[in-house]
């Protein structure tokens, strides 16, 4: 479980396709010392396991069906990462509860500047526009975020400028593909509607 509270922004030193899938090596300022090999850190929303460590970096593997359904598949080196290290009981809630599983990709329509924080504007595919609400929560790469507003399947967000400084939220643009996780509570609500 994480936060959605990044505590890092790690850089891919490097990516190789492996009869495994594909394994990405990531530059971190993470003490490593406190980080085992088979610890889960969060990359960009995606909860992905650490398989090695050396001096400043780990190593993750990923398969071919988180792949496909994240946007790691385009990942290249030099990409810098939301990185966020999993939760344990007793730390301070900032954000809202976050599995790691993304749930689809979004697609960034506007991205403006407004008074000193940035709205960002976002479509969410079809049917996961169903459980965003107006002043909910959603990760967006990795980041807890407010839903300020929803129309169909477009919903805004405002990026305080510690968001927009602290995270990789800062290089969004009209056209970026985004790693979304609805709110875990609204998934469940979903799910006993669908079956009461």
């Amino acid at each position: 479980m994480f936060t959605g509270i990044v505590t890092d922004v790690g850089r891919v030193r490097a990516v190789r396709d492996t009869d495994r899938d594909r394994r990405f090596e990531i530059e971190t300022a993470y003490d490593l010392a406190g980080v085992d090999i088979g610890a889960s850190i969060s990359h960009a929303g995606c909860c992905l396991t650490v398989v090695e460590k050396g001096e400043g970096w780990f190593a993750v593997e990923v398969s071919g069906e988180t792949l496909g359904l994240t946007t790691l598949d385009a990942w290249t080196e030099g990409r810098r990462v939301n990185l966020e290290r999993a939760a344990k009981v007793g730390d301070e809630l900032g954000g809202h509860i976050v599995s790691g599983h993304v749930d689809g990709i979004g697609e960034v329509l506007s991205v403006a500047a407004e008074g000193g924080s940035h709205r960002v504007r976002i479509r969410a595919p079809r049917p996961l526009h169903r459980f965003i609400a107006p002043k909910g929560s959603i990760t967006v790469e990795g980041v807890s975020l407010t839903v300020n507003e929803v129309k169909d399947d477009v919903f805004g967000v405002n990026l305080i400028p510690h968001t927009w400084e602290a995270t990789t939220l800062g290089e969004l643009t009209a056209g970026s593909r985004v790693n979304l996780e609805i709110d875990m509570l609204a998934r469940y609500l979903a799910r006993f509607q669908e079956t009461a």
